[in-house]
């Protein structure tokens, strides 16, 4: 295909476990099938416990779960690092039937509280670390948490993972009935994800949805069963590492590495030399700028004009292959000397010399990484899909790489567009609805299709472009998925001053925001603090206004998570009136034409 990063396709065997009808029967195939591998690990082999171990005590905290009340189609609750013991308990909780779900740990008292009302779970699991927030939110009436499990410490009556692990299963407790009676259709998980406008929405997948994706991705990577290696690093509240790692490793039967701190993810990722391994755009930028530097810095002039060498002509042999330009002899034959010269070694040392499999999604990523790292040997498959689509619906097939594009449709799935150009998918990994919210799953549903709010592209070989959002979502630079409106609604309530918020942080490491002041606030400030012009551009610099802004968004901020809070901001000299550049006539904002008339002051507040 022109165009394509062409590579040979993988022997593969197709895992048994796929043939199970849900998440519980395809541990159960892999558990047997490999029951003396490592199943989860620490780095350095901190924690290691195999298959056979795996469940064996998830057999154990299922018969614990029965005896808090645990049943099918109950919710279970998790605030966890990425630790071996998730993967231990939120599994038994699944073989009951009930649907575990995670809150991410940087979520505020006020979040956690609308997502324990609306899951209405019975058993929260907590690590001590995030306890404090947890006990604020339950001690507040919120939710209906009978039974608190702490990991790594203990409060006034919890129950301690060792206590819940030593407990009995009610008389008559019987866990292979229990497994079996679970349905293709029952909720596996919940992924609360931001909307627009209002509160989050906790999207129900099934386990039908969650094999259909594993199928998917088997009939496009050819990932090989057992003996192979991946690291967990993202947040299991997202469904990429819930979806991909959690539940993917009960299809492949790989070992599983925690790694409970994503600054630490290329450290385990050198300790665990994983067989995939897939980041969001961020974290291949980082790594991209560290190889970049580390080469620049190297002291032996000639090895890093060398690597210099090797790594252009990479990237002109990418582009070559996907422009379908052939690639001169002379040229491959220098080429394979830098692989085995400089990239294997490369390779080995960041721990990707066993890696055969590479993908992003999530947010968008730049060209240059794209050809950066496949100029190095490692061919980066970029992906597009949603929690509503139980994470991926599109993917570049790794024998057939199309940069600029998020690939075709994964196997079984259908991808269409609207007259709008909104990205339609319809398929057996569409979610089940949003839990409590059919007003929502209705807007979202039609005919079977869901729409994606994404405006996209298709080329004559059926790959999909991403090139614009119909939907107002911030997706940042890690990809964690935002709503700005929440996130301006806290603004204009930290203090009266602020009169219109746009906040921004689209493909960014972090928020920002542009401040429009009241006018009538700024009057009745003006008057208390004896200033003489309450314009908007007079109050625009006046050091107490910006004081009495700055000490707002803080306010605003702590009704936040970490990556939702606002950073930097800029008080803008004008006022929006309705109808104007930046506001419709009904006072909402028009938000492009806002990024591009304050650019420079956007630009400015991420350059400082």
């Amino acid at each position: 295909m022109e165009g394509a990063l062409t590579t040979a396709p993988a022997q593969r065997e197709r895992p048994t476990a796929l043939d199970a009808s849900t998440m519980c029967e395809a541990f159960q195939i892999t558990a047997a099938a490999r029951p003396d591998d490592v199943a989860l690990r620490t780095i350095a082999d901190g924690i290691s416990i195999t298959w056979g171990e795996y469940s064996e005590r998830v057999r154990r905290l299922a018969g614990a779960f029965s005896a808090l009340g645990v049943g099918r189609g109950h919710t279970v609750g998790f605030m966890l690092t990425n630790r071996p013991e998730f993967h231990l308990l939120d599994t038994a909780a699944m073989h009951l039937g009930a649907t575990p779900f995670s809150i991410y740990n940087t979520s505020s008292p006020e979040q956690i509280a609308y997502l324990l009302e609306d899951a209405a779970n019975r058993v929260m699991i907590v690590e001590a670390a995030f306890i404090d927030r947890v006990v604020q939110v339950l001690d507040d009436g919120h939710g209906s948490v009978e039974h608190l499990v702490v990991l790594d410490g203990a409060i006034s009556d919890s129950i301690t993972l060792e206590e819940l692990e030593a407990a009995q299963a009610p008389t008559g407790f019987d866990f292979e009935a229990s497994w079996r009676a679970v349905a293709p259709d029952d909720i596996l998980t919940l992924i609360y994800t931001s909307g627009t406008t209002g509160p989050p929405k906790g999207v129900q997948l099934t386990h039908a949805n969650e094999l259909a994706q594993c199928r998917g991705l088997d009939e496009v990577n050819h990932w090989p069963v057992g003996g192979g290696s991946i690291v967990s690093f993202l947040p299991m509240a997202h469904i990429a590492d819930r979806g991909l790692t959690h539940y993917g490793q009960m299809a492949w039967g790989e070992t599983l590495t925690c790694c409970p701190e994503v600054t630490q993810v290329f450290a385990h990722v050198a300790d665990a030399r994983p067989t995939r391994w897939g980041a969001v755009p961020r974290v291949w930028e980082k790594l991209k700028a560290a190889l970049e530097a580390g080469i620049a810095a190297d002291p032996d002039e000639a090895r890093r004009t060398a690597m210099q060498r090797a790594i252009a002509l990479g990237i002109r042999k990418v582009r070559a292959e996907q422009a379908g330009v052939p690639f001169d002899a002379d040229l491959l034959d220098a080429y394979a000397q830098a692989e085995e010269q400089v990239f294997v070694p490369m390779r080995a040392e960041l721990g990707l010399d066993r890696c055969t499999s590479y993908v992003t999604g999530a947010a968008p990523a730049p060209l240059e990484v794209f050809e950066f790292f496949a100029a190095i040997g490692i061919p980066i498959c970029e992906v597009w899909g949603m929690s509503e689509l139980t994470s991926v619906a599109t993917i570049n097939p790794p024998e057939q790489i199309r940069y600029g594009t998020v690939g075709p449709a994964l196997p079984g799935v259908e991808v269409r567009l609207a007259e709008d150009g909104e990205v339609l998918v319809r398929g057996p990994t569409v979610m089940a609805g949003y839990r409590n919210q059919p007003e929502k799953t209705a807007e979202t549903m039609d005919g079977g299709w869901l729409r994606s709010g994404d405006i996209g592209e298709l080329d004559e070989h059926g790959y999909l472009k991403i090139v614009d959002r119909k939907k107002e979502l911030i997706i940042n630079a890690a990809g964690k998925n935002m709503s700005p409106a929440n996130i301006e609604q806290q603004l204009k309530q930290g203090s009266s001053l602020i009169g219109q918020a746009i906040a921004i942080g689209d493909r960014r490491a972090y928020n920002v925001a542009l401040i429009v002041l009241d006018p009538d606030a700024c009057t009745a400030f003006a008057a208390a603090h004896s200033l003489a012009d309450s314009s908007a551009a007079a109050m625009a610099g006046e050091p107490s206004v910006r004081e009495e802004v700055s000490a707002g968004i803080d306010r605003a901020n702590s009704h936040l998570s970490r990556v939702e809070q606002i950073k930097r901001f800029a008080v803008l000299p004008v006022d929006w009136l309705p109808g104007g550049d930046e506001l419709t006539p009904t006072m909402k904002l028009r938000r492009k034409p806002i990024y591009e008339k304050y650019s420079a002051e956007i630009e400015a507040l991420y350059s400082r």
